[in-house]
């Protein structure tokens, strides 16, 4: 599914963000990225969704070279990869509604299909009654469960959630996991980039631990317990 090979980072102040990396993600699968801040977790994402080019090697995803793609085929790339920010990233003048409509407007769906999906999603993350209502209006872990529906409303082969319950009280930081679960559940590869220790040891998924830029651990499901 996706595929990174002896893949390096150098930013323009010569920071080495990533380092040789080699990582496999298989289609389906539910992965922690782990480490300390500054560790390359966020680089890895920004590669995969292309908002920033490798230094050097090669990123295969679905089995489509992205190494080198073309400004055009960005945008359609990064539809097929649904992303959830630890600060929502909410439209605020846009309703609920709203804000999910013009995710999928974006890439192209028409009006049927959005009036169809988007109650769908939003029974899936618990919010039926809240379509109209605005982004302030909603608590913490509620606007977290609006981006993930607006991350899964166009039906993408992976979700990345990065930090999705940094901001968020650990009771709310469970139910949002759940949901999670049940995404996976249903086919999304999911990968979460965290720092949550309670999270990462209750789930028990695949863990790839990265320690200045370098991958130090991949320990596979199941295998491990308190992995920090």
């Amino acid at each position: 599914m996706i595929d990174f090979r002896d893949v390096s980072k150098i930013y323009k102040n010569k920071f080495t963000a990533v380092e040789n990396i080699n990582l496999k993600i298989d289609e389906g699968s539910f992965s922690f990225i782990i480490g300390k801040s500054g560790a390359g977790k966020t680089t890895l994402i920004r590669l995969l969704i292309k908002e920033v080019e490798p230094t050097s090697g090669q990123i295969i995803f679905n089995g489509e070279d992205i190494t080198n793609l073309t400004n055009r085929m960005i945008p359609i790339h990064r539809r097929k990869i649904g992303v959830i920010f630890q600060d929502f990233r909410l439209l605020e003048n846009k309703t609920v509604y709203e804000n999910i409509a013009f995710a999928m407007e974006v890439v192209g769906h028409n009006a049927r299909i959005i009036r169809r999906e988007i109650p769908t999603v939003l029974s899936m993350v618990g919010l039926s009654d809240k379509a109209n209502n605005y982004p302030n209006e909603l608590a913490g872990g509620e606007q977290q469960r609006i981006a993930i529906a607006r991350a899964v409303a166009n039906k993408p082969k992976v979700i990345i959630a990065d930090e999705p319950t940094g901001n968020l009280d650990p009771e709310t930081s469970y139910e949002i996991m759940k949901i999670f679960r049940e995404i996976n559940k249903r086919g999304t590869t999911l990968i979460m980039a965290t720092h949550d220790r309670a999270i990462v040891d209750e789930m028990k998924k695949r863990v790839i631990e990265l320690k200045n830029g370098k991958i130090i651990r991949d320990t596979r499901e199941g295998e491990y317990y308190n992995v920090f």
